[in-house]
């Protein structure tokens, strides 16, 4: 039996495993961005919306 393919299995995997965590990562970046974009927005239409209410 070729126990070096074994290793290389296992390698694969823990770079796999690596590679899930830090596209998780990159994902939770952006998710926080869009929800900060998405807070601003509702925030400056609400602003014009009570400006247009006072006049």
């Amino acid at each position: 039996m070729n126990k070096g393919g074994g290793l290389m299995g296992n390698a694969a995997k823990q770079k796999q495993v690596a590679e899930e965590k830090q596209e998780e990562k990159s994902l939770k970046g952006s998710f926080v961005s869009v929800m900060i974009l998405g807070v601003f927005l509702i925030v400056s239409w609400a602003g014009v919306w009570m400006l247009y209410l006072s006049r």
